[in-house]
């Protein structure tokens, strides 16, 4: 394998890596609290479950420039263009945002989970008050996703 391959390739790992780690904690942050909040009072589920499932989205992000990555590349068929050590660096930079503001991004949203699950228990006439603290988060994932696209983007092979 061409270093440049291995390169690009670690950089697809980097973008699944961090971002997923991050969900991982976010989700854990969140379930948390949620648990012990059904302990109390099963009812709650369904709005408890919302907040727990949303910091997981930024490893699906994470995931999906990843696939993207190996697209490019053409590790999931087709040919193997020829990848140069410069190319390869490119495309690993192009990871980094996604994976940096996925990993952050999901604990911060599984903070502010965990907040919302405790003002649930509370107070649930206010749910949704919690949603929109956790979506604002969110944004900054989105954020990070949508540059690795464009820069992805822009990278000839």
């Amino acid at each position: 394998m061409e270093l440049g391959l291995a390169i690009a390739i670690a950089g697809a790992a980097t973008a699944a890596l961090f971002a997923g780690i991050g969900s991982a904690i976010g989700v854990g942050l969140a379930g948390q609290a949620s648990a012990g909040v059904m302990s109390e009072d099963p009812e709650k589920f369904g709005n408890l479950l919302v907040l727990t499932v949303l910091p997981g989205t930024q490893g699906f992000y994470g995931f999906l420039i990843f696939f993207l990555v190996l697209m490019k590349i053409g590790f999931l068929g087709g040919e193997v263009p020829a990848i140069s050590v410069y190319q390869g660096w490119q495309i690993f930079f192009t990871t980094l945002p996604i994976a940096f503001c996925g990993l952050l991004s999901a604990i911060h949203q599984g903070r502010v989970c965990a907040a919302g699950v405790a003002m649930t228990a509370k107070q649930p006439a206010d749910f949704m008050k919690s949603v929109v603290m956790a979506v604002i988060v969110e944004t900054y994932a989105v954020l990070g996703l949508l540059a690795s696209f464009l820069l992805l983007r822009g990278i000839k092979l």
